[in-house]
């Protein structure tokens, strides 16, 4: 049964999903509307099987789900007001030096 994340994990959950371009392109993608797996994979120019993998993991994260139409699935984000973050997190102002990245990229591989 599923049950209500806390703030950190719905957090945690949306920085591993925006992790990956291929991710950040397909709530990009179902931000505008809801698409069958098919159309998204011609759309954003990547194999069925990779966005198959990618769509799982947005469903396991809680980001999209899957609607039954007819015989085929539909995805589509799981909140609208996750379209809305999105694009707050798009035009957000992100103040860096260029070519500097955070003290502990080396070390832990971030940034």
């Amino acid at each position: 049964m599923p049950t209500l994340a806390t703030d950190i994990e719905v957090l945690a959950r949306f920085g591993r999903a925006l992790a990956d371009p291929i991710r950040c392109r397909i709530l990009l993608a179902l931000r505008e509307a809801p698409a069958h797996p098919s159309d998204l994979a011609d759309a954003l120019e990547v194999s069925r099987t990779r966005l198959s993998n990618h769509l799982t993991c947005l469903r396991d994260c809680g980001l999209v789900v899957a609607v039954p139409v007819g015989r085929r699935i539909r995805y589509e984000l799981a909140d609208a007001r996750l379209g809305h973050a999105l694009d707050d997190l798009r035009t957000a102002v992100v103040a860096v030096e260029t070519g500097k990245t955070c003290p502990d990229a080396e070390t832990k591989g971030c940034c």
